[in-house]
């Protein structure tokens, strides 16, 4: 097993669990989150990711962190860490946004990567005017425009005629190793994009039956280039104990049913069509993305075995979040990533 690669959600909402939680009140500042991933940088997480919105989706009433400026400021801020930022192409032109990541990549010292979601929350898009599409017209929409964007990152001097984009002999300077593209999304579209287009898979927390049967659908489409590489969300409760873990579930569990008002509203206001919602309908969790839905709760064993069990199925980056976050992160940092690395480091010496 190779060493996987572990990666903190930056706190872009303000909390990724409950938000009546007594140990984390809800704080999407920016300094929050730039004293969140220096630290993270310093304990040895590999990435985070800034997820994309304009508005806060639990409630216009709410902070929310803007992306592409904090993925710059980062940049400039950490060491080794990979700053990944989500866009969503009805945002910003392609050619406007491939300058930006080219920058950033500079800045950072090649530790970029852009994370390409096609929206499901409507009223973002709507209430500015701009049309939320179907939802297979978005994924036709963010095709071409990542055809666009993934040119201009290599350097290439890109002409594109499409029904969404027309672009004339551009090229853009600097340009030196191209930022990775990870792409979200579970529905065909997305899938055939990911085959198409994306350097990483991100899958949201699930069982891994359902998770290795995606990851077995992608591999097996046809493709120009390298394999395509998977990662998964999730939210972590490590305890020295299982029981003690499963207490920690159960007192979120009670936080989130008080607050579940903020969730309905969420759903309520994003597209039926996305495969996303309909998979967290099956299976309840804390967090977004899936969250405890990928099984890692448990004692710092238990978790680290069971990330074992999903790199074992082709999980490269375990994209994490936590409640309260800072603590948390800090515990899996001291309990968790040695027990994994340790073991991966092992079996790579016994091969």
């Amino acid at each position: 097993m190779a060493q996987p690669r572990f990666g903190v959600w930056a706190v872009v909402y303000g909390s990724w669990g409950p938000f009546d939680h007594p140990d984390d009140p809800v704080d999407a500042s920016w300094e929050r989150n730039r004293r969140l991933i220096v630290e993270a940088d310093r304990l040895g997480f590999d990435s985070t990711l800034i997820a994309q919105h304009v508005v806060n989706p639990f409630g216009d009433e709410l902070d929310q962190l803007e992306t592409w400026t904090s993925a710059a400021a980062l940049a400039a801020l950490t060491e080794r860490i990979e700053i990944i930022a989500a866009i969503k192409p009805y945002l910003v032109h392609p050619v406007v946004l491939a300058k930006q990541a080219l920058q950033i990549q500079e800045i950072s010292g090649g530790r970029f990567g852009l994370n390409l979601v096609n929206a499901w929350y409507k009223p973002e898009l709507e209430r500015a005017g701009i049309p939320f599409a179907e939802h297979d017209e978005r994924y036709e929409y963010g095709r071409e425009w990542i055809s666009v964007v993934r040119g201009l990152l290599a350097g290439e001097r890109v002409s594109f005629e499409g029904k969404h984009f027309q672009v004339d002999g551009y090229q853009l300077r600097p340009a030196g190793s191209s930022p990775t593209v990870y792409v979200g999304g579970e529905s065909d579209p997305a899938r055939a994009l990911v085959a198409d287009k994306a350097d990483v898979w991100f899958v949201n927390g699930q069982p891994r039956e359902n998770v290795a049967r995606l990851i077995e659908d992608v591999a097996a489409r046809p493709r120009v280039g390298p394999p395509v590489r998977f990662g998964l969300s999730a939210f972590v409760v490590a305890r020295e104990t299982d029981a003690e873990a499963e207490a920690e579930l159960a007192a979120l569990w009670e936080l989130a049913e008080a607050g579940k008002a903020r969730w309905e509203a969420l759903v309520a206001d994003a597209d039926p069509k996305a495969v996303m919602f309909q998979t967290f309908a099956k299976y309840p969790h804390i967090g977004t993305n899936g969250g405890t839905a990928a099984g890692l709760v448990g004692s710092y064993d238990t978790v680290a075995q069971r990330i074992r069990e999903w790199a074992d199925l082709g999980i490269e980056t375990f994209m994490l979040q936590f409640q309260p976050f800072e603590a948390e992160m800090r515990r899996f940092a001291e309990h968790v990533l040695p027990r994994v690395r340790l073991t991966s480091s092992k079996l790579e010496l016994a091969r």
